[in-house]
């Protein structure tokens, strides 16, 4: 390993934020390391190295933070990650159907039913619950103690394990025929509930990870190698520099390069955000991942593996999400002090009791009693149950939020950048000007949809969305000839017509005369040009057709509900200065940043959040980048599934009116977390002290508990009525 490097360590056993922030700062410690990030998504820490480093001591650090690591690791599949998730869901739904019977009596109990299971079913039933399904919280609490932090896993192993042992003391001393006070519910639920939030959070872990996948699974694993006229189809590992490729009329562009030979046009809307085909011809460049058109194209590479576009794009998603500083989650923040002092104070309860006199029982009782108030059966209820009906509720009006950090990022946004084609555009091209020089306007359309037809080109998809929009009828042309990189033509009734671009107008010398000026105002709105032509003894044109993307029908509602709540919006195009500034104008956008690379969105996108908190909205791969770079990314539901597996926050339709609506219920979500986590800490507050001087023996104890849990979960419950109702009817 040589000097100034950088090395890749893949990690395992990471189950939260605070534990990679244990990994990094047990790395950081190695001599010769400069800088440590570790990436919880894909498992692995990504070292800057000054010196010299065996990587053996940086497996024995993490393995000494209590983390395991390996040098040469097999990539873990799909399916094996499936298998994963799929082992943590069956282990949460057989801990609730065995803690289900032993809440039922207290959920009986006001309904004037008591009823008790026998000590030996509770016992038979919790005691699963606690020592199989509850063994990962004693792992992760052993490690969090070793490395001298505290963590909820602590908090669950204490309060569920003094509950369970209470339980134990309470029915070896009861009298023969007597029923003791028991409390296996209590620690049986508490573990029941944190492993669904463990649960969601693999699943969320994995819904991020597989960005990276789908964008990996765009690169084409072979291509056509073309050496001394003779076609090979080769992997794309055998290419090198120079090489010729030869693209057939719909495959994916397999590498960087510049076209020798053929004409075409590519469909590069994924890669540079451009909504139409862009036309290619000898000296231009193609981008790897990008899908060839109509025409065989023979390429020279110039970019292989890392140092192509999509590449690029992947490091970018990739160091964004390294580079999110993992939210600290409330209740670890207060568990590092709370567990802490709950000990103490339990400690000093039966210190206290013991010296001043009272039998060791009653002294431990009462310690006990401590540890169960402060058994955290709420503060595991307050963010589950809070994440559950504000996204259930949020799912029901096309809303999926990810993960319990989409939550708490998205309340604070204050700035939202919107991408332009696809997410406030429909994406797809429309005649949006149309001048007719000589002849009738609808004879005209009928003209250029009859050379169109049976074009499977986005603009003669417009053309006849037109003539079938007016009620035209479109007539059969004869001797249809393609002209590559400039247009149509065909015969009509004596007539030889042609519909082209500039290009086209330029080689029959033809001027556009009194449409000139249309023609400048409206490729100065970045509009796509047509010329419609007479090719006859006297060529003349006929009419001018300009394309352009048209607004979603909510884009405006949008824009004016994130103003009324003072949330700035910016536009964040790959497109032309031109269309971006016309969509702008018209939803009343004042920042607008067009023309932008896929890197350079992420560039801006982290500029704006030096001073804001920044929502990004797109929906396809260009936008990847600049989704996972912001402090939440929006994806359109009709997008890439790139743009969704890196956002936090999808919406199920393309309607740009559900991202004030889903920032509204995430906000409103993250006030009820923070609201239950309050009540929660409440019960704790008054209840220890009351247990500490005897006034709350454990059967209180254990009601208050129950009490707090239905707090919060009744709070939670009240996300139900959201409804995004007063967006939806805005037009």
């Amino acid at each position: 390993m040589s000097e100034s490097s950088t090395f890749d360590l893949p990690i395992t056993g990471m189950t939260c934020a605070s534990c990679a922030g244990r990994v990094e700062r047990a790395l950081r410690k190695v001599a010769g390391v400069s800088s440590v990030s570790v990436n919880l998504a894909n498992e692995r820490a990504h070292l800057e190295l000054n010196d010299q480093v065996d990587p053996q001591i940086l497996v024995n650090a993490v393995r000494l933070a209590g983390y395991d690591a390996e040098l040469t690791p097999a990539e873990p599949s799909a399916d094996v990650q499936s298998q994963r998730l799929n082992h943590e869901r069956l282990a949460l739904v057989l801990a609730v159907l065995l803690a289900l019977p032993l809440v039922l009596p207290m959920l009986l109990q006001p309904f004037g039913v008591h009823w008790m299971l026998p000590t030996w079913v509770q016992f038979a039933l919790a005691t699963p619950v606690q020592f199989i399904f509850g063994a990962r919280f004693y792992v992760a609490a052993f490690k969090a103690v070793r490395a001298g932090a505290g963590n909820m896993d602590l908090l669950v192993a204490l309060g569920t394990s003094a509950g369970y042992g209470l339980s134990l003391y309470e029915w070896a001393v009861a009298r023969p025929g007597s029923l003791p006070h028991l409390y296996f519910e209590a620690s049986a639920v508490v573990i029941a509930l944190v492993l669904l939030g463990k649960y969601l959070e693999s699943r969320a872990k994995r819904q991020t990870a597989s960005a990276i996948r789908a964008l990996e699974a765009l690169r084409p694993e072979r291509a056509i190698q073309v050496v001394d006229g003779q076609e090979r189809d080769v992997a794309i590992s055998a290419l090198r520099l120079n090489d010729r490729v030869l693209v057939k009329p719909g495959e994916r562009f397999p590498v960087d390069g510049e076209v020798l030979e053929g004409q075409s046009h590519a469909d590069e809307a994924l890669i540079s955000g451009e909504s139409l085909p862009v036309p290619k011809q000898p000296g231009d460049k193609v981008t790897g991942g990008a899908i060839n058109g109509e025409g065989r194209l023979l390429v020279r590479t110039q970019a292989l593996g890392a140092e192509t576009v999509l590449a690029r794009i992947i490091r970018l998603v990739e160091d964004a999400q390294v580079a999110k500083a993992p939210i600290q989650k409330l209740v670890d923040k207060v568990s590092q002090v709370f567990v802490p002092v709950v000990l103490v104070l339990a400690l000093a309860t039966l210190v206290g009791w013991w010296l001043y006199g009272a039998p060791l029982e009653i002294a431990v009782i009462n310690a006990v009693a401590v540890l169960v108030i402060a058994c955290p059966c709420a503060l595991g209820l307050a963010t589950p149950t809070a994440i559950m009906a504000g996204t259930g509720v949020a799912a029901r009006h096309g809303i999926l939020i990810k993960d319990a950090e989409a939550l708490e990022r998205a309340h604070a946004v204050n700035t939202v950048v919107f991408d332009k084609t696809g997410t406030l555009t429909s994406g797809t091209p429309r005649i949006v000007h149309f001048s007719a020089l000589d002849g009738e306007e609808d004879t005209l359309l009928q003209w250029a949809g009859a050379l169109q037809r049976g074009s499977e080109h986005p603009l003669a998809k417009a053309v006849l969305d037109a003539c079938a929009e007016r009620g035209l009828s479109v007539p059969d042309i004869r001797d249809s000839q393609s002209m590559t990189g400039r247009g149509i033509a065909g015969s009509l009734d004596g007539r030889r017509l042609a519909l082209g671009n500039r290009r086209l107008l330029d080689e029959l010398g033809l001027s556009p005369g009194a449409l000139a000026e249309s023609a400048q105002a409206w490729e100065s709105e970045g509009r796509t040009l047509s010329w419609l032509i007479e090719q006859n003894e006297t060529p003349r044109v006929l009419g001018l057709f300009a394309f352009g993307d048209s607004l979603k029908p909510g884009a405006l509602a949008a824009v004016q509900a994130l103003g009324e709540r003072h949330i700035a919006s910016h536009l964040l195009t790959g497109d032309n200065r031109g269309s971006a500034q016309v969509v702008a104008r018209a939803l009343g956008i004042a920042n607008v940043h067009a023309e932008v690379l896929p890197g350079d969105k992420s560039a801006i996108v982290q500029q704006l959040k030096e001073h804001s908190v920044v929502a990004m909205v797109g929906d396809g791969i260009n936008d990847a980048p600049a989704l996972a770079a912001a402090d939440i990314g929006i994806a359109m539901g009709g997008g890439t599934d790139v743009a969704m597996h890196a956002a936090g926050i999808t919406l199920m339709r393309g309607d740009p009116r559900l991202v004030p609506a889903a920032l509204d219920i995430s906000r409103r979500t993250y006030a009820k977390i923070r609201q239950n986590l309050f009540w929660a800490f409440v019960y704790n507050l008054i209840g220890i002290p009351l247990a500490a001087f005897g006034l709350l023996n454990p059967v209180l104890a254990g009601a208050a508990m129950a009490l707090s849990s239905v707090s919060v979960v009744s709070n939670a419950l009240l996300l139900k009525f959201w409804t995004p109702k007063q967006l939806e009817n805005k037009r």
